[in-house]
This record gives structure tokens, C-alpha cells and sequence, in this order.
């Protein structure tokens, strides 16, 4: 039998709140139909605050400003056989682009108050998506410069 090399996946997530809601996508998983901050995996050659301006815009067609490192998460499925690891920013949105085509699997953005991603948390892509929205609201906020790219 060969060993497979273990490796954490490596994703960053987006928190934009405008009037007390936050930006989400509905995407089509392996699990059904699930809600999430806009995120998604590193890429060769970039930062992790290039990934998460590009999988907002990507994901849900904003411009997204990064302001604050909201928390860095780890979390294994229940199965046990993916590890996630997400550094998850909050910032601002410049703006949406109309008529951007969002990535493959992505129904639609949406913007979501937090009484109802409480309530859908049955829906969520794993617990990080709750926990990083509360982390947001309860006022975690660091600097960017906690993350260092060269």
C-alpha cells in the first residue's frame, strides 16, 4: 500500500458586512446545495490576500478590500479525511460588477443577516462559515501585517 503524503488544504474567506448582513455564495458541493463566505484554495504564486480578492470577485462579482485578519481556523470533515486550514479576512467591497459570470458552481451572492446564517447552519459548507461571522461581530480584528508574504 502507498502512503499518501499528508497536507492540510490551504483556503482563504471573505467577511464583507454592509448594514448588518454579510456577503455569501450558494454553491452546488458534493453535499448539495450549501452557503458560504466567498473562499476558496490558494493558488501557486500568490498570497493569501490576492486569493481572497480574487475569490470574492470570482465568487460573488465584488471588489474586495482585505482591512483585518479575522482568525486563522482548522477544521477536519467529519470523515476525517480532508483537513482544512482558512485564513479568513474582513474587509470592504468596492462594488459589485454586473454581469460578471460567477465560477462554476456558484447559484448566487447573496447578503445574509446573522440571525439568518445562524439559522441555516444546517446549510453551511462546514462550521468555519458561523464561526468566522461571530469571530467578525464579536469584534476580532488583527493587523494585516500579522501575515507575512515573501
Amino acid at each position: 500500500m502507498i502512503e499518501r503524503e499528508w497536507k492540510p488544504n490551504l483556503t482563504v474567506a471573505a467577511l464583507i458586512e454592509r448594514d448588518g448582513r454579510f456577503l455569501m455564495v450558494e454553491e452546488h458541493t458534493p453535499e448539495g446545495l450549501r452557503l458560504n463566505q466567498p473562499a476558496g484554495h490558494l493558488e501557486p504564486g500568490e498570497s493569501l490576500l490576492e486569493a481572497s480578492v480574487r475569490e470574492v470577485l470570482e465568487e460573488a462579482a465584488h471588489r474586495f478590500v482585505p482591512e483585518y485578519l479575522v482568525g486563522v481556523y482548522q477544521w477536519t470533515r467529519a470523515q476525517g479525511d480532508i483537513t482544512y486550514l482558512r485564513f479568513a479576512y474582513g474587509g470592504k467591497s468596492l462594488g459589485e460588477e454586473s454581469g460578471r459570470t460567477l465560477d462554476e458552481g456558484i447559484v448566487r451572492a447573496l447578503w445574509m443577516s446573522i440571525e439568518e446564517l445562524r439559522a441555516s447552519a444546517e446549510r453551511h459548507r462546514s462550521p468555519l462559515v458561523l464561526q468566522c461571522a461571530e469571530d467578525w461581530l464579536a469584534g476580532q480584528r488583527h493587523p494585516l501585517s500579522l501575515v507575512h508574504h515573501s
